[in-house]
């Protein structure tokens, strides 16, 4: 594992993570590795972990994975780019149990690892909120894979009511941890929405992180602030 870190720090990438499930990291995670391509670096995605999967005509899809596979045209199959498919809608930690196969973060570190020597940076989503469970009896929840990869974090946040109460926690927690927050992305935002907008403020006020872009609801592209898109690779 040692050697294995070592590789594994020379590497780029961000790590995606939300204020809780059905946030948009999906839909942010697929605009991001667009436009990080766009900007003319090879991007790659992986998403270590992934419950509720779609099942058509007998055929397991992993759907996150198509919808970011699709959106930022990456090719190939998108169950390459999955370490841990489940397919009851359930917290990770239970799919796991439910279909016998125990999460294990070896096998995330290894599986990262050959995703990042295809790409020149990787984005990697996560999997409900950061406290998410991954394996109760080896203590392993969504905030070690960060950790173990070595990665800066990128928070997606919803643009409306409640958001202030949900960010600050989230960016509390991770900075208890140790962990390096790159930004904040605020999901669903109407800019022309005068809570949103003081959301905005009082968000980068309290957090002492900044809201580096803002996605309208059905949008097709990150709005970022001032250098905030080359804030995430750079």
């Amino acid at each position: 594992m040692r050697v294995l870190q070592e590789k594994i720090d020379m590497k780029k990438g961000i790590f995606i993570t939300a204020t809780g499930t059905d946030v948009g990291k999906t839909y942010i995670s697929g605009l991001l590795v667009k436009q990080i391509r766009e900007n003319g670096i090879n991007c790659g995605y992986y998403k270590p972990v992934l419950s509720g999967a779609l099942v058509e005509n007998d055929k397991v899809i992993a759907g996150d994975a198509e919808h970011v596979t699709k959106t930022a045209g990456l090719g190939g199959n998108s169950l390459d780019r999955v370490s841990y498919l489940f397919k009851p809608a359930v917290s990770p930690h239970l799919a796991a149990e439910i279909e016998g196969r125990p999460i294990a973060i070896g096998k995330i570190a290894e599986d990262f690892a050959l995703a990042a020597n295809k790409n020149e940076f990787t984005v990697v989503e996560g999997a409900g909120g950061i406290i998410c469970p991954l394996n109760l009896e080896e203590n392993l929840f969504i905030y070690d894979i960060p950790k173990a990869l070595s990665l800066n974090i990128l928070v997606v946040a919803d643009g409306g009511l409640g958001t202030i109460n949900n960010t600050f926690l989230t960016v509390d927690f991770i900075k208890r941890l140790g962990l390096n927050i790159k930004g904040i992305i605020l999901n669903n935002f109407e800019p022309d929405n005068f809570m949103h907008k003081d959301n905005r403020k009082v968000i980068e006020n309290l957090c002492g992180v900044k809201v580096i872009g803002t996605v309208e609801k059905g949008a097709e592209q990150i709005e970022f602030i001032k250098n905030g898109l080359e804030a995430i690779y750079e």
